[in-house]
């Protein structure tokens, strides 16, 4: 991992610390408004958006399909960990005091990995779910019955949950004997590991192999998918036919690219290049920006999103 050569060994007695203390973005005074307030709107707009998106799928019954069903869970994963770092982000930008609780810090960091851990899963998945209406459309929802969409769910979120159990249970065993000041604005492993005067080597493993699976198995699995989508859009004969199948599957490429690509980058990118304050505004991007991106690129893109937000536009509810 990128911060292996900057883990900071503290020497001292083994104590429990009741609260650590958040670095936060920035202590400049000048810009922690100018901060607060656009990320105000940022942290608005994706519950706007994600909540709009899920709400919009459940009621409307022609986007009951296996498809829908995963974006809906998409924004459920958007949702669940940009609110486990937002609210607590934009109020220290306010506070004097940015303390979080040990077991606060704890929960942030169980919901916000357990999350973009499921977030990766289920990308891979509806790379497969693509696959499956390209491949054989007559037999789509056949193959991709309410049952094996049930499976597969259960399945994402039985990963992210297990991963998430696992690095918080190895993370906050250990000894914080030194400083408690968290250099982030947020609670998350990199930064806890070098106030620790533990031996975090198998912390560093465990992330390394299991992030590591997680990654590759994902992106395998969105690779693998492509290539098969792509040899069945070959047989399609006509061009509009070839071009409506791709433009199914542009705005899910287009959430994957920006997904993993920030997640490699902030996690295998040279440890020569690596710093915290470089990390906080990667962390930043994918905390907040890409929840609120996930949602444009798929009613921007998706023709049958567009129609229902119009059939709801002009619905006379009263």
């Amino acid at each position: 991992m990128q911060y292996l050569k900057q883990r900071r060994m503290n020497s001292g007695n083994c104590s429990s610390l009741p609260e650590f203390f958040l670095v936060g973005i920035t202590n400049n005074s000048e810009m922690k408004a100018v901060l607060f307030l656009s990320l105000l709107v940022v942290y608005l707009i994706i519950l706007l958006t994600n909540l709009g998106m899920i709400i919009l799928i459940r009621v409307d019954s022609r986007l009951h399909t296996p498809m829908y069903v995963f974006l809906s869970h998409l924004s459920f994963s958007d949702l669940c960990y940009s609110n486990a770092v937002g609210p607590k982000m934009l109020v220290d930008l306010l506070a004097e005091n940015r303390s979080i609780p040990f077991i606060g810090c704890a929960l942030q960091f169980f919901i916000f990995c357990a999350f973009t851990d499921a977030e990766c899963v289920l990308l891979a998945v509806m790379a497969f779910d693509r696959y499956k209406a390209i491949s054989s459309p007559l037999l789509y929802t056949a193959h991709m019955s309410s049952r094996l969409c049930a499976q597969l769910l259960a399945g994402v979120y039985l990963v992210g949950l297990a991963d998430a159990l696992v690095h918080t249970t190895l993370t906050f065993r250990l000894c914080f004997c030194g400083s408690n000041e968290i250099n982030h604005f947020f609670c998350d492993i990199p930064p806890l590991l070098l106030i620790s005067c533990s031996d975090t080597q198998v912390n560093e493993l465990v992330i390394f192999t299991i992030f590591g699976f997680i990654e590759l198995s994902t992106i395998s699995g969105v690779l693998v998918s492509y290539c098969y989508i792509i040899l069945s859009v070959i047989k399609i004969h006509s061009a509009e036919g070839r071009l409506k199948a791709f433009s199914t599957c542009a705005s899910h490429l287009t959430a994957v690219a920006i997904f993993q690509g920030t997640m490699l980058f902030t996690y295998f990118r040279p440890s020569s290049s690596y710093s915290l304050d470089q990390d906080k505004m990667t962390s930043l991007f994918y905390t907040l920006v890409i929840p609120t991106l996930n949602p444009l690129i798929y009613s921007l893109r998706n023709k049958d999103v567009k129609e229902s937000l119009q059939k709801l536009r002009n619905k006379k509810w009263f």
